[in-house]
């Protein structure tokens, strides 16, 4: 069960759908000690529930990393392969609020995050962007957040040694998420 914060009044109470067809997760990770490799992952569910006081009483979302893609061929599927996320067992990846809490004009949502069968606790910095009407009469909101996890807590323990010292995948995962949902009925 979440606690709730209030939320401005533009997103009025009800059921908000994440659409998926507008919505993202992006992750970014070093490389090599040197680069960043990006990537994106598709949401392809969930939902923001906020109550007829207006604070969000639920956030969920169900993410497919099969389409995970990089860029590259070869990559997307060592990602997808048991060395990594093992896309064949574990078929979807999955998030649940727990919390909302405002932190001036923005808010933090903490939740928990499951990757590769490993639910751990997030805290996902998170902006309000607005709400529109789009062209076929829908109330669409628009929200960004944020989060770092290690994937090693995830059982994403795959490296290999460099030459020079260090490791070729870092610990540290940066986790992007644009999101667009509609009001419900």
């Amino acid at each position: 069960m979440s606690t709730a914060t209030a939320v401005p009044t533009e997103l009025v109470a009800g059921t908000w759908t994440i659409d998926a067809s507008h919505s993202e997760a992006g992750f970014s990770v070093r490389h090599a000690g040197i680069s960043k490799v990006r990537g994106s992952v598709a949401i392809t569910e969930g939902t923001i529930v906020v109550g007829e006081d207006l604070t969000v009483t639920s956030v969920t979302a169900t993410l497919d990393p099969s389409t995970i893609s990089t860029g590259d061929a070869g990559r997307d599927g060592h990602l997808k392969s048991a060395d990594f996320f093992n896309v064949e067992q574990f078929t979807t990846w999955t998030f649940a609020s727990t919390s909302v809490t405002a932190t001036g004009s923005d808010y933090v949502i903490v939740g928990d995050l499951t990757i590769h069968g490993v639910t751990k606790p997030v805290e996902l910095e998170t902006e309000f962007n607005g709400t529109a009407v789009d062209p076929y009469n829908n109330l669409r909101a628009g929200f960004s957040a944020s989060t770092t996890i290690s994937r090693k807590e995830f059982g994403l323990t795959w490296n290999a040694a460099l030459e020079a010292g260090g490791v070729l995948v870092s610990d540290k995962v940066v986790i992007s998420i644009d999101i667009a949902a509609i009001k419900q009925a």
